[in-house]
């Protein structure tokens, strides 16, 4: 069952009142009553309960059936009260104009009607009268006032919780990026390694003994290091703060054990400094050295690359070149490529990637050594 709202409970309050103070008139009157004094409350106590949805002819109906009840019925019940409901409810609705004028319109004719001989009201009562008027239309256009400064306050709530949402959504989105570049360019490049020296394993099990062994030994190292990673990139899953600790592998101080993990025969080019280099830049370096070798490695058809890296101008520049027959360049739809210009574009720089005219496949990764986010620092 439905229940009724507080307007309703207000209107049927109200009327109730009215017409209890009407009938202690009629009680209290000598006699000679006319028609008025039944119709124009039933009227105006009959129309009350919808000033909601009809505020504007309400209040006409209501300011008409009392301007008309106090000078010709001839009872005296408060059926002005009435009116002050009707001016209040016209003005908490947004009709302050019409209440305005109604309001107005009623004090005038009162005015009016007292200029004659017979005085129905004394001044302090009229006085008394104008203030309730202007009293009800007042505070009904405060309490709108009010509501429509609660439903903004509760917009821009809404607004901002949604932002939050979003802004939630989007981090979730880069993180679990960031942790599928980390997978890829760590546990896949170690495994691949594994792939390799197995391969080499079983080749020479029997021709090359020793060659085997020493590919056991490495296949035993990487596959150490790759639970390693493993436990570090699930221990950033599990912490609160999203700061990824860099491990200590990740660095190209330690360019030389990136490049022995890739099993590659790697002519190195090293110029300037590399020790000195911001965490965030030397990690997203050192993983594109690791993943461009990677790929020599599986794609290239080749065990021999060259690796230059130069620290100079506020760069560093990393690039990885190799003379195989099996490099053949996609446009960079492979995972491993989109992830390595993830890394430099995150940093504000640029990795290129692509066949060498004279054969063979080139990566050259340009990063600045002041990124968007140390620069804000």
């Amino acid at each position: 069952m439905r229940r009724p709202s507080t307007s309703m409970i207000v209107s049927l309050g109200t009327v109730a009142a009215v017409l209890a103070g009407v009938l202690v008139a009629y009680v209290r009157a000598p006699g000679g009553l006319n028609a008025l004094d039944f119709v124009l409350p039933l009227i105006s106590c009959g129309v009350l309960p919808a000033r909601r949805r009809y505020p504007v002819a309400v209040l006409i109906v209501v300011a008409m059936s009392v301007a008309a009840y106090y000078p010709y019925a001839r009872l005296d019940g408060p059926l002005i009260v009435l009116v002050f409901v009707a001016l209040y409810t016209a003005a908490d609705l947004g009709h302050l104009t019409a209440a305005i004028a109604t309001g107005g319109l009623s004090l005038l004719a009162m005015g009016i009607g007292e200029t004659g001989g017979v005085r129905h009201v004394d001044d302090s009562q009229f006085i008394m009268i104008a203030g309730w008027v202007v009293a009800a239309i007042a505070f009904g256009g405060v309490t709108r006032n009010r509501r429509a400064y609660l439903d903004e306050a509760r917009r821009h709530a809404q607004d901002a919780l949604q932002a939050k949402e979003e802004e939630a959504r989007r981090r979730a989105g880069e993180e679990r990026l960031r942790i599928a570049r980390e997978l890829h360019d760590v546990l896949g490049h170690n495994i691949s390694m594994i792939n390799v020296q197995a391969a080499a394993a079983l080749h020479g099990l029997k021709k090359r003994p020793e060659d085997a062994e020493a590919a056991l030994r490495t296949i035993k190292e990487t596959s150490k290091e790759t639970l390693r990673e493993l436990r570090t990139t699930l221990g950033v899953l599990r912490q609160v703060d999203e700061d990824a600790p860099t491990t200590p592998a990740d660095s190209l101080a330690r360019v030389e054990a990136l490049v022995a993990a890739s099993g590659l025969k790697v002519r190195t080019e090293l110029s300037g400094p590399l020790d000195t280099v911001p965490t965030e830049v030397d990690l997203a370096a050192a993983r594109i050295v690791r993943e461009s070798l990677t790929n020599v490695s599986r794609h290239s058809g080749t065990d021999q690359a060259t690796l230059t890296i130069t620290n100079t101008s506020g760069n560093i520049v990393i690039r990885v070149e190799d003379d195989g027959p099996g490099a053949a360049y996609d446009g960079g739809s492979g995972f491993g490529l989109q992830g390595m210009r993830e890394r430099a574009a995150a940093l504000g720089g640029t990795l290129e990637a692509g066949p060498r005219p004279e054969g063979g496949f080139r990566v050259t990764a340009r990063l600045p050594l002041t990124t968007p986010t140390n620069g804000a620092r």
